[in-house]
């Protein structure tokens, strides 16, 4: 049986070892390289599937998964070139109407930039088989109040016309919220 002394000592490194965890996991976060998808299909070209018309709709958590606001988007996309402009028109359940206007430009390493109005720097993007994750800081207005908030998005292709999106938001590192869509390719060609 073991002494007073060794159970308090194993208790005190297991302490220790939930904190250093817990650290790892604020400092690091949780996110997974893009690279663990390049073998899924189907392959996510990004310009082929925003190209047309795409509907959207989703919902954004708070930091303890209570749903705040559900909407739907309606996007346009136009490719000229290695630019691809993604217009969204969102429509909140409560009424409210924004739009962003992404600028996509698709760069020679494969890698994508993005700038919006409301994107603080630019927005990059990697693809890796059937995803895609995108490194922004959004400009967020609350309670009259305007944050900068990271996101860490993550886009999957499921099929021709389907993408899931999940996006963690932080703030000071941080996590503060979530955001989900599903995205359908209205004018796809069997």
């Amino acid at each position: 049986m073991p002494s007073n002394f060794t159970l308090r000592f194993r208790n005190k490194m297991k302490s220790r070892f939930i904190v250093v965890l817990s650290l790892c996991f604020v400092l690091w976060g949780c996110s997974t390289s893009v690279q663990e998808y390049k073998e899924n299909t189907p392959a996510f070209n990004l310009f082929e599937y925003f190209e047309g018309d795409v509907l959207a709709w989703g919902m954004v958590q708070d930091f303890n998964g209570k749903l705040t606001r559900r909407f739907d988007v309606k996007i346009r996309g136009v490719v000229k070139g290695d630019l691809l402009t993604l217009k969204e028109d969102f429509t909140y359940d409560d009424g409210e109407k924004q739009q962003r206007i992404w600028k996509i430009t698709r760069n020679k390493d494969g890698t994508y930039t993005g700038e919006a109005d409301d994107v603080v720097g630019q927005a990059t993007g990697v693809v890796a088989g059937n995803a895609l994750n995108w490194q922004y800081s959004l400009r967020l207005p609350v309670d009259g109040s305007v944050y900068n908030i990271a996101f860490d998005d993550w886009m999957y292709r499921q099929d021709k016309t389907h993408v899931f999106n999940i996006a963690e938001m932080r703030k000071w590192g941080f996590g503060v919220g979530k955001v989900t869509l599903f995205f359908e390719k209205q004018d796809v060609v069997e």
